[in-house]
């Protein structure tokens, strides 16, 4: 393998890794944050697995090598569903920023409780 291809793979991994860590945070603004790097991830990786990706639709005229339209297709719609995503979220954040000023997800109290229910109690 050459080493822009292992750049690139490196850049894929960082970047999964990078948008899994802000999907796990808090704030909706990291998570939004993280969907978009994780939509950029997904569309890099779609460009390593074909080469044909880059190549015009025709090769060498009317009768030579056709490039293979699929993986085009899947980038396109990646990168439709990623903006839909990502406004979707932005407007949740919004709306979530409005009633009181904070985009930082509660800590839910039921969970606590029923974490607390289902933990041994000591005997001493």
């Amino acid at each position: 393998m050459n080493a822009p291809g292992l750049v690139l793979i490196f850049a894929v991994a960082v970047l999964y890794s990078t948008g899994f860590y802000l999907l796990l945070q808090r704030s909706l603004m990291r998570v939004v944050f993280g969907i978009v790097i994780l939509g950029h991830a997904a569309n890099l990786s779609l460009m390593l697995t074909d080469h044909a990706i880059t190549l015009p639709p025709l090769l060498t005229g009317k009768d030579g090598p056709i490039s293979d339209p699929l993986p085009q297709a899947m980038a396109l719609t990646a990168i439709v569903i990623t903006f839909g995503v990502t406004t979707f979220l932005l407007a949740l954040a919004y709306r979530v920023w409005l009633g009181d000023d904070n985009d930082e997800v509660p800590a839910d109290l039921e969970d606590r409780r029923i974490g607390r229910l289902s933990e041994p109690e000591d005997s001493s």
